[in-house]
């Protein structure tokens, strides 16, 4: 069985306990010593057999796959594998293969930033929607044509965008575009391995994210959060628990309306 785990952001305890479990029964571990901090294999058993893929190519990973599949194969990667993960290649040579595979999740960097740094990404009258994207560099090929941060800045939302840390001035230039409907006092965050012990956070604008990379210095594993939502609530209120909106769970009431209203609270059911 070939398991593809998310390793999480970083901390050791941000990994899933199911990818725990795998790396725990796990006879071979592949992984990306440049992306994946050493700490997390804590959770292998003492003989695993380790390859760390930062200088494997793809034919060499699906090597392995082919001569050992019949063994418990994790293959670790940072975040959550179905963001920038790669694993579509492999998929196809495992299917076509005939081999047995899972995907287990994992946690995002843009999730754990969120977290570190307090503020939803969905807020009511500032941001409904959130788009994970890069700008344009060595891998350009691999960007369908319209998906630029540039085009994204025109619908606005909240941006989290990966692999750019090393092009600042040309991805402000982007956010700041002919029709972006942000500016140059519109919120954004840097962020550098986040949940790592060096992780760095640096709260800034659009107008100054190009001096803010670079005072951060860091050209890889760095995330750039983008948009209104990242100032926080505002006025405007989620509907969801406002009183004045009705669902299949609750009736409408009155704001302040204390009256027959059920306390949320459910009653544990044993057999």
């Amino acid at each position: 069985m070939i398991s593809f785990v998310g390793a999480g952001p970083g901390a050791i305890d941000l990994i899933t306990l199911r990818g725990q479990k795998r790396l725990a029964s796990a006879d071979i571990v592949i992984w990306a010593s440049s992306l994946i901090p050493s700490e997390l294999l804590i959770h292998c058993s003492e003989d695993v057999e380790l390859f760390d893929s930062s200088g494997m190519t793809l034919e060499d990973v699906l090597a392995i796959y082919a001569a050992r599949a019949d063994e418990d194969i994790v293959r670790l990667h940072s975040g959550d594998p179905s963001i920038y993960g790669a694993i579509a290649e492999q998929i196809d040579f495992l299917e076509k293969n005939d081999i047995e595979f899972e995907i287990i999740p994992g946690v995002t960097s843009a999730s754990a930033a969120s977290a570190v740094i307090a503020k939803e990404f969905t807020v009511p009258g500032r941001s409904q929607s959130v788009v994970y994207t890069r700008i344009e560099g060595k891998t350009s090929a691999s960007i369908p044509p319209g998906e630029t941060v540039a085009n994204y800045s025109k619908v606005g939302g909240t941006l989290a965008i990966f692999l750019s840390g090393a092009m600042p001035e040309k991805l402000q230039k982007e956010l700041l575009g002919p029709d972006s409907v942000f500016s140059p006092t519109t919120p954004a965050y840097v962020v550098v391995r986040v949940s790592w012990p060096d992780e760095q956070i640096v709260e800034t604008t659009v107008g100054e994210l190009s001096e803010t990379m670079k005072m951060v210095g860091a050209t890889r594993t760095v995330l750039v959060l983008v948009g209104e939502a990242l100032a926080g609530q505002g006025e405007k209120r989620s509907h969801l628990y406002n009183p004045t909106f009705a669902h299949r769970y609750r009736k409408r009431s009155k704001p302040g309306d204390t009256a027959g209203r059920p306390t949320g609270r459910s009653k544990r059911v044993v057999d």
